[in-house]
């Protein structure tokens, strides 16, 4: 399987074929230019697809967040203080846990998503199985090239804003093989791309067949998985009523069954492990893990870059309105002199070859959880003002968080434990809607969910610097929209963003 960027094979083939014309080699115009894949039928197609999921984490940007302080006694390589002091990054492509590694990576994988997609309604089905495959094989393409492009244009676009949505600059929505040497794009509006998006996804949806996937569904975008992005896209859309909806298809009438249970004696048994708790926490066994992507990346590591301190640990995990213990904090790894890292990543390594020492470090990431999808949903309730729904997603997921004799909190206690208590004019809705949000830096610290809270609710971040001055990420700090590669500019002809 060639899993080449599409890009990089037309350079050959344009290259090829200036050699076979200058050498009069016309046999060689009779074979095939490359060794790509000939897609003549389904099950080729279908594994193509396995290479349409981009290996690029979106974790690194918790290191421009407020989970992040300066560590000490790691390896601070240039991209991770690039990130902590949220410059824009040196355009290196192959350099992992940066804006150009996973733009190009992105598109590395939407392009695999087109080549299927392009041939599809050519490749025989003449039976009903048959039939029922492409719709499956469609389904996965059009979720995995949505997904890409809604990443791509969160990261490298202004959050979705509907006043100015069709006039803010997104990212190309690439929808056909390029077929070119060298392609100039335009990029589409946030708007545009939100459209193409939604249509691929619900699309997607509609086609999405489980049965495909054996033995290895939770590394596919399954139906709960695209379930969970729906909830994902209509949050950070605004669309709160289309959250609602998606997450009770998924969620059901038990939505406690997709959260893991922290305070149960699996996974209290497997804390004295520093093996055994993230081998269990990102376990495809896990109910709650709904699609599980190979990363290749070094967030995982505890030597490398900054991370959560222990100053940082008190912060998130101090206090709750529960009275119980956030099994969340515990167990954790040292990280460096002052840092404090969650025992959630197992740190995996990709050996170049069998008796070489070198290779790549990777982990499975977990990109779509049920905690997640239970959590957009209290936001989106609480959006509407149905404040006790809300506030029950908020018991379910704390029943499985903390542990001891914790209370059934209700909205007064909410209140008090912000310390609003009757004040009239901090309403009920924003004081939910706060909790949930600091409730999902609790859950997803480390693994790259608290930069898309602090772009869409223009939340400022201040970093210490090393000696001792400070730095500030404003609410509507233009450096919250990641500058695109500059390749992608002297050579695709995309304009830049605004500094």
């Amino acid at each position: 399987m060639n899993s080449k960027p599409i890009s990089n094979r037309i350079m050959k083939v344009s290259l090829l074929l200036v050699a076979a014309l200058v050498g009069s080699c016309n046999d060689f115009l009779n074979e095939a230019p490359d060794n790509r894949v000939a897609l003549n039928d389904l099950d080729k197609a279908a594994q193509l697809l396995t290479n349409a999921y981009s290996v690029a984490s979106p974790a690194f940007t918790d290191w421009m967040t407020d989970n992040t302080a300066y560590t000490r006694g790691v390896t601070i390589r240039q991209i991770h203080q690039r990130a902590f002091e949220w410059q824009d990054f040196v355009d290196d492509p192959n350099e992992s846990d940066s804006p150009s590694f996973f733009w190009f990576q992105t598109y590395n994988a939407i392009a695999h998503a087109n080549e299927v997609l392009a041939v599809l309604s050519s490749l025989p089905a003449d039976t009903e199985a048959l039939k029922q495959k492409k719709r499956a094989v469609e389904s996965e393409a059009r979720l995995v090239r949505a997904y890409g492009h809604f990443m791509l244009v969160n990261l490298f676009g202004k959050h979705y804003d509907a006043s100015t949505a069709d006039s803010d600059q997104g990212v190309p929505y690439v929808e056909t093989p390029e077929t070119v040497f060298i392609k100039t794009y335009k990029r589409n509006t946030v708007q545009e791309v939100y459209d193409k998006v939604e249509a691929d996804m619900l699309k997607g949806i509609e086609l999405v067949d489980d049965s495909f996937f054996a033995n290895s569904g939770k590394y596919h975008f399954n139906k709960n998985a695209a379930l969970a992005f729906a909830t994902r896209f209509y949050l950070f859309k605004g669309n709160y009523d289309k959250v609602i909806e998606y997450a009770n298809l998924l969620l059901g009438a038990d939505p406690g069954s997709f959260v893991r249970d922290l305070t149960s004696e699996e996974f209290q048994a497997a804390s004295s492990s520093v093996q055994a708790y993230p081998q269990l926490y990102s376990s495809p066994q896990q109910r709650s893990n709904l699609l599980l992507m190979r990363k290749i990346s070094l967030v995982q590591r505890v030597d490398f870059a900054h991370g959560p301190t222990g100053d940082v640990y008190d912060e998130v995990f101090s206090g709750n309105p529960f009275g119980g213990t956030d099994e969340r904090e515990n167990p954790s790894f040292v990280k460096g002199q002052n840092g404090q890292f969650p025992a959630w990543y197992e740190s995996l390594f990709e050996r170049s070859s069998l008796n070489s020492n070198v290779g790549l470090p990777y982990h499975i990431g977990l990109m779509f959880r049920g905690e997640e999808v239970l959590l957009n949903r209290a936001e989106a309730l609480a959006q509407k003002n149905r404040i006790t729904e809300a506030i029950t997603d908020i018991q379910t997921l704390a029943n499985k968080r903390y542990s001891g004799n914790i209370s059934t909190i209700t909205i007064t206690e909410l209140r008090n434990f912000y310390g609003v208590g009757t004040i009239p004019t901090i309403s009920n809705r924003a004081v939910v809607i706060e909790y949930v949000i600091n409730e999902r830096r609790r859950e997803f610290i480390t693994q790259g969910m608290r930069w898309y809270d602090i772009k869409r609710f223009e939340i400022p971040v201040e970093h210490v610097l090393v000696d001792g001055s400070t730095i500030e990420l404003e609410g509507d700090d233009l450096r919250k929209v990641l500058q695109i590669p500059t390749s992608a500019i002297d050579v695709a002809g995309l304009k830049p963003n605004p500094r």
